[in-house]
């Protein structure tokens, strides 16, 4: 399995605003290889906040098929440049994009 994580940073008290919008139910789900997303605030930062999008693809095959399609184009897109949302100030700051492979896991055991 792996983990595709964008770290995301933005102007302070944006990240709390912005992370329901990469949890939402939508194509995504349907995508073949497509395990879960987990959208995580960096704790302790003070100049900046900072995003963490952790996709979980079962192959990175499957994961550059979702990024080369036309629905992840499309929620991607930026608005037209004479749109209300094009003169808005972005929030984002910057993004970094880190691929991860799950090597070795160890789960709770259950008190059941």
């Amino acid at each position: 399995m792996f983990i595709v994580t964008n770290r995301i940073k933005t102007k302070p008290g944006f990240a709390q605003r912005m992370a329901p919008n990469f949890a939402k139910p939508g194509p995504l789900q349907e995508m073949e290889g497509f395990v879960k997303v987990e959208v995580t605030i960096t704790q302790g930062l003070t100049e900046h906040d900072e995003l963490n999008v952790n996709m979980y693809w079962e192959n990175l095959d499957n994961f550059q098929t979702w990024k080369d399609s036309d629905v992840f184009k499309q929620s991607h897109k930026r608005p037209e440049d004479d749109s209300t949302a094009a003169k808005q100030e972005s929030p984002m700051l910057g993004s970094e994009l880190v691929i991860t492979e799950v090597v070795a896991t160890v789960e709770a055991i259950s008190s059941k």
